[in-house]
């Protein structure tokens, strides 16, 4: 049953994302852009404190 509903859950964020991407192109880019963009403050951020 455990392995049911991992596999149902699953699919349901896949479904989910696809429908906002298709829905929605440019707030499913932008999200994407924003998404990485904190990634890249934290490497900045660290690589600002590694070098003093």
């Amino acid at each position: 049953m455990k392995e049911f509903l991992q596999k149902a859950l699953i699919f349901l964020v896949i479904a989910f994302c696809l429908f906002y991407l298709i829905t929605r192109p440019t707030d499913a880019a932008n999200a994407v852009r924003g998404f990485f963009g904190a990634f890249e403050s934290l490497f900045t951020f660290f690589a600002t404190l590694a070098s003093g």
